[in-house]
């Protein structure tokens, strides 16, 4: 379970990039109930989503070159440089090398060898979230490639990921979990195949909700988009895929009870 004593590995950090920082503050705000505020006047308009608060995702403006909106998912390292290197090494392309983010930590912008893109932080001052898995927070990290056995051998050499395959509708689905303790309480995440051609290879984050079906009707109604109608999946949840008026792609789900 995603939890924030953050371990190598760990997704610890999610943002998102987006072209109108003020209205993706404002579709959040609406839909999960965030509050944005600014990182400061030298932070080039990133700032912070929080409940009471405590910090939950961040949001910024789009930096690169033809980037499209979407959000990205950050994973801790001890190491940003040597996490870096070996990734080049694996098969993975550097979009943005190691660099400091004042005493805050150490970030890199990666993309692996599948086409999904992904962050690297080493903690300073911010070791991550403040809040994961309870009601509007990230609760999973679920990554879509055309070849995940192959993808995941990629991030197993960068963070000796463990995954656990396990059959589901149309697909083998594959759960992630960091190196130590327990797997299935380790579990932060998924990896399932593309289901066809026009599909993205990218990370999805996942958003604890109380009710899937109410999240998605507040997304049409502010401007976003229902990407896959929220649906039963047993023994998971119920589930739905959305995106924000900018076109970033989330998914919301209501947990099973436990038990």
């Amino acid at each position: 379970m995603l939890g924030t004593q953050f371990t190598k590995g760990s997704p610890c950090w999610i943002d998102l990039g987006s072209p109108d920082t003020q209205a993706a503050a404002a579709f959040y705000g609406a839909v999960l109930g965030w509050e944005f505020r600014s990182a400061g006047p030298d932070a080039g308009g990133y700032g912070f989503f929080q409940q009471e608060g405590r910090t939950v995702a961040a949001l910024g403006p789009l930096t690169e070159e033809g980037a499209r909106s979407a959000w990205t998912v950050y994973f801790q390292t001890p190491d940003a440089d040597a996490t870096q290197k070996a990734a080049e090494s694996a098969g993975g392309t550097v979009r943005a090398p190691a660099f400091d983010v004042m005493d805050a930590g150490r970030m890199a912008a990666l993309t692996d060898p599948g086409g999904a893109q992904f962050a690297l932080w080493q903690p300073g001052t911010t070791k991550g979230l403040d809040r994961t898995s309870s009601t509007n927070t990230l609760v999973w990290a679920e990554l879509h490639v055309a070849d995940p056995e192959t993808v995941l051998g990629f991030y197993r050499t960068l963070f000796d990921w463990r995954w656990a395959e396990m059959e589901a509708p149309g697909m083998m689905y594959r759960v992630i979990s960091t190196a130590d303790g327990d797997q299935e309480d380790a579990s932060f995440g998924g990896a399932a195949e593309l289901q066809d051609t026009s599909e993205t290879a990218r990370w999805v984050p996942y958003f604890d909700v109380e009710d899937a079906d109410a999240i998605a009707l507040s997304t049409l109604g502010n401007g976003g988009t229902v990407v896959m109608p929220a649906a039963d999946v047993p023994d998971v949840g119920r589930i739905a895929w959305l995106s924000d008026p900018f076109g970033a792609t989330f998914a919301v789900l209501k947990p099973a009870p436990m038990g």
